[in-house]
């Protein structure tokens, strides 16, 4: 069955960025001129995704106006002759159909994406996380898409992290990293170091059977007790119905400062407006 629908959680508090977090959801911060949840919405229209529900949380209502139509905006520019920027402007509004859900607690990433349950309405579906900036010139999500429909099976995003790291992230024990898609053996959420299965962490991107939300329905409460979609993915995988795609592109930590940053200068410098101001801040030649 073709994946036509994708679950955006945007509900986080966004601490690390207070206190411009504070009125402006973090998710709508820019990079470069693209706010980060407009990188997550066109990656999955990228991979044929064409329903899209964002998860958010009370108070987050200027993402939904981000991809509203704004017709006195662009009755502004359209009179000013700005017509790049006005189709730039409404493309926002077409890249998918967008819904809203709202996580009225903070109960996980788990919780989440039950809460996009009546969306999803028994249809297998993709989970992206806004934070885990892939390169916008990859269509990774799109060849997740295409493995599950081929395997028929569950698909979780592996990139290979330094060891010290792999606390920080779900980890997958493997069958064989040689082999793709990877045969997952079984997950768990931030292992401690001595404890890990494998140095491959988990990054936020989900292709998924709706079973899943049955098994997430029934968890208990796991690491920092909250409903870990880890803990769900782990019963799929034991169950030899859990596959593992690897990343091997550009892939930038949004949800910190240090990744918010390098995310931000790296891809200016791909810009033809952008890269000489940038070569000229980092003492670098133009390319």
């Amino acid at each position: 069955m073709p994946i036509r629908k994708g679950v955006i959680p945007a509900a986080g508090l966004g601490t690390r960025f207070l206190p411009a977090s504070k009125a402006v959801p973090k998710v709508l911060l820019p990079i470069v001129d693209r706010p980060v949840i407009q990188y997550a919405v066109e990656e999955m229209a990228r991979a044929g995704i064409t329903q899209i529900c964002i998860v958010l949380s009370h108070g987050q209502g200027a993402i939904s106006d981000h991809f509203a139509p704004a017709p006195e905006l662009e009755a502004v520019l359209e009179k000013a002759g700005k017509t790049e920027l006005l189709e730039e402007v409404r493309r926002t509004e077409t890249l998918a159909d967008i819904f809203y859900v709202q996580q009225h607690r903070p109960l996980g990433l788990g919780h989440a994406v039950v809460c996009a349950a009546d969306f999803i309405d028994d249809e297998p579906f993709a989970v992206l996380l806004p934070d885990e900036l892939f390169d916008p010139k990859d269509n990774f999500l799109g060849e997740m898409v295409e493995t599950f429909e081929v395997e028929g099976a569950s698909v979780v995003a592996g990139l290979e992290v330094p060891h010290e790291e792999i606390c920080r992230y779900g980890a997958m024990a493997i069958e064989d990293l040689e082999v793709e898609p990877l045969r997952i053996l079984s997950l768990v959420e931030k292992p401690p170091l001595d404890e890990a299965p494998s140095d491959i962490a988990i990054v936020g991107r989900y292709v998924l059977e709706p079973a899943v939300l049955a098994l997430l329905a029934k968890l208990p409460p796991g690491a920092l007790g909250e409903i870990q979609l880890t803990d769900a993915l782990d019963i799929l995988a034991r169950e030899g119905r859990l596959l593992g795609k690897l990343y091997r592109g550009r892939r930038w930590d949004a949800g910190n400062k240090q990744g918010f940053l390098r995310a931000n200068f790296d891809l200016a410098a791909e810009r033809p407006d952008l890269a000489a101001t940038v070569a000229d801040l980092l003492g670098r030649p133009v390319a």
